[in-house]
């Protein structure tokens, strides 16, 4: 790696902010701390007593990434109006959730669950069914954290630190070093208190962006004309790269990624995690009204796709696997219309804005491995000190698993990995969100569905090829209907209309779990037992019901 392309100004900027950043990691441990940390309910959880201020930066910090960051606009630069898919899914998706999330958190709160594993292991009573929920919400987790130093490499390749090899990662070591040792100190928070600073610095980024850039390259109207001109002219393979507009092939897939996005994004484990560390259900109605404002921020970032194209701005050589990397558009753009220190502000944003959330999903990927598998089929007597350290030890593990998933293999792939993660996590749908409201079906049923949906779903996957970069299955999440086949019926034939497949697998998934409870009804099969009450779902703040915080 040569320090000869290094933007100095830049990079001075970024460590700066990144250094405040850290310290604040430390100090958070004794920010609004308990009588211990020696409990998940404090080290993962935050002490379960987060206000309306503090969850709203923490769950849009959490849902609002480095990768979002980077991703969307790359998506728009490359395709253009279908990258707009995260716009309507961060809209619909705060309605739909909104009262289940409110009936998680009092049925959490009453029996003192940390994860959604804990919920199902209650509700049914079913070991087995919780642990294939704990590992898909492991193995779902696992290519997100990758993602988030995607978006910070992409940073980090712009300011010139552009190396192969062990040196080329180094800089990333380094700042997951520092985030692994604050995380471990400090638990949920060190990433919470850290969001106030992320957050202030990505609005004063995008704002200044999105009117100063418009300005400079002749308005928004030249911007888009000059776009669609762009997009229109023929790609690699012939074909147009893109449009401003969505065609009648992708209208489909774009309406089913929006919903099914929406509905995939609060059964992360790291979602939930955000809700369930916040003080009480006046909070989360609070925080489902106020979190769109992310929205309207993510809709002028995306945009931000289009000046990129207009500006004649080229991604940057990834030099570890010599193609170009698509996620350096936003940074190179930055660098070259802005100056050096206020390009550096933005690289901390999109840097900060990566630590942000890969903290919170190592947190609750360690928790679901610590209550749903360690405590579990491990250690049943393990006490609450025990618990707390093996959930540190665990997201430690996971962050350095995840940065090796990026020194090791392709970043593309990984980006890729998590379109597959949004399929997977969709699969457990029946069993956390429907659970909620009813224990209709069975836990045959449940696994039955989980199986068959994870099973047509990978199939799916594999059927898809991406051209562009030499790919013949996993290309992507978006199957042409003509690829939908059952027992060698294709019932689309001919049709090049494309599809999200995680919306297929989960009408799978229901169809199968649906089918399977009825045969499990008529034969009288035990459904296990459930150790909730009705009214659990509706306690809320100084209910004598709730389980008292850090409590053994």
């Amino acid at each position: 790696m040569s320090l000869d392309n290094v933007q100095w100004t830049e990079l001075i900027v970024f460590t700066a902010l990144f250094l405040v950043v850290s310290v604040m990691g430390f100090v958070a441990s004794r920010w609004k701390a308990g009588d211990t940390l020696e409990h998940l309910d404090e080290w993962g959880l935050g002490g379960r007593k987060f206000g309306s201020w503090i969850t709203w930066f923490l769950v849009g910090g959490d849902l609002y990434t480095a990768y979002t960051f980077v991703a969307v606009p790359a998506l728009i630069f490359g395709a253009g109006a279908m990258g707009f898919f995260a716009l309507p899914y961060t809209v619909i998706l705060y309605p739909i959730v909104f009262l289940p999330l409110l009936r998680m958190w009092s049925v959490s709160r009453v029996h003192g669950y940390v994860t959604p594993a804990d919920f199902v292991k209650g509700r049914y009573g079913s070991r087995p069914l919780a642990l294939l929920i704990a590992i898909t919400g492991i193995v779902a987790t696992m290519p997100y954290i990758a993602l988030q130093l995607v978006g910070l490499e992409a940073v980090l390749r712009t300011m010139g630190l552009n190396g192969s090899g062990f040196l080329g990662h180094l800089p990333l070591f380094v700042g997951f070093l520092i985030l692994a040792v604050y995380t471990y100190q400090a638990g949920l928070r060190a990433p919470a208190l850290i969001a106030f600073v992320k957050d202030t610095l990505i609005y004063i980024v995008i704002l200044v962006a999105v009117i100063y850039l418009p300005a400079k390259l002749g308005g928004w109207s030249t911007i888009f004309d000059k776009s669609a001109e762009l997009l229109s002219a023929p790609g690699a393979n012939g074909a147009p790269k893109g449009s401003t507009l969505l065609t009648p092939n992708n209208q489909l897939q774009y309406a089913t990624l929006a919903l099914g996005s929406a509905l995939a994004l609060f059964l992360y484990p790291h979602s939930l995690t955000g809700i369930l560390a916040s003080k009480g259900r006046k909070v989360i109605k609070k925080n489902m009204v106020a979190l769109p404002a992310y929205s309207l921020l993510l809709g002028l970032l995306a945009l931000l796709g289009y000046v990129a194209l207009v500006s004649g701005a080229k991604p940057i050589t990834n030099a570890a696997t010599g193609r170009p990397d698509t996620n350096t558009i936003v940074p190179v753009l930055f660098d070259q219309q802005f100056s050096g220190w206020f390009a550096g502000v933005a690289f901390a944003a999109i840097g900060i804005g990566a630590l942000v959330p890969a903290a919170i999903m190592s947190i609750a990927a360690a928790n679901l491995w610590t209550r749903n598998i360690y405590k579990e089929y491990m250690r049943k007597d393990a006490t609450p000190q025990q618990e707390a350290k093996q959930a540190k030890l665990a997201s430690l593990v996971v962050k350095f698993g995840a940065v090796l998933f990026i020194v090791f293999v392709d970043p593309q792939f990984s980006i890729d990995l998590q379109l597959i993660g949004g399929v997977i996590i969709l699969q457990t749908l029946p069993t956390v969100a429907i659970a909620l409201y009813t224990r209709w079906f069975h836990v045959w049923g449940l696994i039955s569905g989980w199986v068959a949906g994870m099973a047509y779903g990978f199939w799916l996957l594999y059927q898809i090829p991406n051209p562009a970069a030499g790919k013949a299955h996993f290309g992507g999440s978006a199957l042409t209907l003509d690829k939908l086949t059952l027992f060698g019926w294709a019932p689309f034939e001919g049709s090049k209309v494309q599809i999200y497949v995680g919306f297929v697998a989960l009408v799978v998934n229901l169809v199968v779990a649906v089918v399977v409870t009825l045969v499990a009804r008529k034969l009288r099969k035990p459904n296990g037992t459930d150790e909730t009450n009705p009214e659990d779902y509706h306690a809320d703040e100084g209910d004598p019901k709730l389980k008292p915080v850090a409590a053994h």
